[in-house]
């Protein structure tokens, strides 16, 4: 089964992204350990957990706190993206 196109358009945008991200760094962002330790996650709390325990080195920054929160605020949004991409997939199964 295909994906819908709106989906397909999103993840040819992220690839070429990370292909540019490759290309300018020279890292694979793929395999970075942060990205790996990301993987792992299945939820909100646990990429706001992983990236609090990144910040602990910038604890003296007087803005760690809106850090955080803009970190909790993206990671919600994408991780609501994320289901609402995958339950249109599953809706599409049903048909």
């Amino acid at each position: 089964m295909s994906e819908p196109p709106g989906q397909s358009r999103l993840r040819a945008l992220f690839e070429a992204a990370l292909e540019d991200y490759e290309k300018q760094t020279g890292i694979a962002l793929a395999k970075h350990p942060l990205a790996e330790q990301l993987q792992n996650c299945a939820s909100v709390e646990s990429v706001t957990n992983v990236f609090r325990e990144q910040t602990q080195a910038f604890s003296e920054f007087r803005g760690r706190d809106k850090i955080m929160k803009l970190f909790k605020n993206s990671t919600s949004v994408l991780y609501k993206l994320t289901a609402a991409a995958n339950f249109g997939q599953d809706i599409g199964l049903v048909r």
